[in-house]
């Protein structure tokens, strides 16, 4: 009986999923922060067919949190500044991978177009190779060696976007 009462969650570390004032799935909360949106007046429950609810008591007050809550105040599109280019980003967007052979090992910086040659210093002219790779290329374009990139460099999405996109594949159901 004591493993099942270790293998259950706390009631208030269940997750409860935002959205905006347009309903755009923004993140996972966890109950204890949905509490406070709701009781302040800043969210509301948001009532689909087949979904769960907890049911949360005080002294005074009984509550039934949704598993889906709509934001009511504040600035229905957050702000978000694309990040800087610098090592740290550029490896978190490649998974910290070589864009050209695969590698995870002795990684760089490369400009796909060589700021010698007027490449920029910008989302999407910077990628992550391993030193070899890096050296092999040199100062050329990637038409002048044999190197492929794996992948097409571009800007980091905004997260409301990603989680948004992550959110609704979990919705969709699966084909059997």
């Amino acid at each position: 009986m004591q493993t099942e009462q270790r293998q259950k969650i706390p009631i208030l570390q269940n997750q409860v999923v935002v959205f905006s004032k347009n309903y755009l799935p923004l993140a996972r909360i966890n109950l204890k922060r949905a509490i406070v949106l709701l009781v302040t007046g800043q969210a509301e429950a948001l009532e689909f067919s087949s979904t769960q609810q907890w049911e949360v008591r005080s002294p005074s007050l009984v509550l039934q949190i949704p598993n889906h809550i709509r934001l009511t105040s504040g600035n229905p599109e957050r702000h978000w500044k694309v990040p800087p280019v610098n090592r740290r980003e550029v490896f978190r967007r490649d998974n910290h991978t070589c864009q050209y052979c695969g590698s995870a090992k002795y990684l760089t910086l490369d400009h796909v177009i060589p700021r010698s040659k007027g490449g920029s210093h910008t989302w999407g002219n910077v990628v992550a190779a391993c030193e070899k790779c890096n050296s092999s290329k040199g100062d050329r374009l990637l038409h002048e060696t044999p190197m492929v990139l794996k992948t097409k460099p571009k800007a980091p999405m905004h997260p409301a976007i990603a989680f948004a996109e992550q959110f609704w594949k979990e919705q969709q159901p699966v084909d059997t």
